[in-house]
């Protein structure tokens, strides 16, 4: 098979964002629960316990996980406190969200990060978490867009590659994923930052200080249980804020259970994406293992990659 032509690199150094201590054996890790209610879900947290242990690691879970509040995870003011407890704790070194579902937006303005800038630590969690990583981006830190607690099966060896890509991100092994083709990808190279989430959050987050700012950086996406026109929509919307004026590059993860609309969209959802974005020259790169599937590798958000894309494959490779 001939080689194919990537294109030119792309070269982002003007950013620059602020990288927690990796984790070391005998260090703590706060359980907190920043969104939905974890009702049934103690077996989840203990095996998260338990997985902690196992690495050398201490688990310290918050007062209010457990805590049914309609919902949420307990109140807002319970969910914070219980959030800037474990950001104010000198001893916590990651912050690791229990699970998603709703509710990060409610709280997360009562958080107040004076004492995690002096200290930075890991914040980890992905979906609705996707608000708490923009707003540690926007204050120029890097966090961790991973699995959750509430990921964990009785048997853990049904997620191999997203445990394994977890415990490799804490402890500060490199992070490099070779992604599978996809005749949908738009080649070329590029080095830049790697910024996103959960596209809802994304959207959700336009016109506030919490919108992130995409220039000069790589976008990571990924969706659950939306309509394709809703998937549609919030991507015309980040287009129209100017999310893809300046933006370097988009990587697609999983768009999990796309609900079936009476009226065919009559698009799939790669090629939703490639439209919105069809006037802009940066690549674009389908099937990263993550988001809402099992297989939910971990990326460093803020952190500089690599991204090389073909139609055979792409290669994300996380740079320290």
């Amino acid at each position: 098979m001939a080689q194919q032509s990537i294109g030119p690199t792309f070269v982002d150094a003007q950013k620059s964002y602020i990288k927690p201590p990796y984790l070391k054996v005998g260090d703590t890790v706060a359980i907190v629960a920043p969104s939905g209610v974890l009702k049934n879900k103690e077996g989840e947290v203990n095996r998260a316990k338990a997985l902690l242990k196992s690495w050398g690691l201490h688990a310290v879970v918050g007062k209010h996980v457990f805590t049914q509040h309609g919902h949420f995870a307990g109140s807002d003011k319970q969910r914070a406190a219980d959030f800037q407890e474990a950001l104010d704790d000198p001893k916590v070194k990651a912050i690791w969200c229990a699970r998603g579902g709703y509710g990060t937006v409610r709280m997360m303005d009562l958080l107040d990060y004076t004492k995690f800038k002096a200290q930075p630590k890991w914040v980890i969690g992905y979906s609705d978490i996707t608000g708490l990583h923009n707003q540690i981006h926007n204050l120029g830190y890097q966090s961790l867009h991973a699995m959750m607690c509430s990921s964990l099966p009785q048997n853990l060896d049904d997620i191999p590659e997203t445990i394994s890509s977890f415990k490799d991100a804490i402890f500060g092994t490199p992070l490099s994923y070779n992604l599978a083709g996809s005749s949908y990808n738009k080649t070329g190279t590029v080095i830049a930052p790697l910024t996103g989430g959960n596209l809802t959050l994304l959207h959700t987050m336009l016109g506030s200080e919490t919108s992130i700012d995409t220039a000069g950086e790589i976008l990571f996406i990924e969706e659950i249980g939306e309509y394709a026109y809703h998937i549609d929509r919030m991507l015309q919307s980040l287009k129209r804020a100017g999310y893809f004026e300046q933006c370097k590059g988009i990587l697609v993860g999983d768009m999990s259970k796309v609900r079936k609309n009476t009226t065919n969209f009559g698009r799939t959802i790669d090629e939703i994406i490639l439209d919105v974005v069809a006037e802009y020259d940066f690549p674009v790169a389908f099937n990263m293992p993550a988001g809402h599937e099992k297989d939910n590798r971990a990326m460093y958000l803020g952190r500089m990659v690599e991204l090389k894309v073909t139609k055979d494959g792409s290669i994300l490779r996380f740079l320290d």
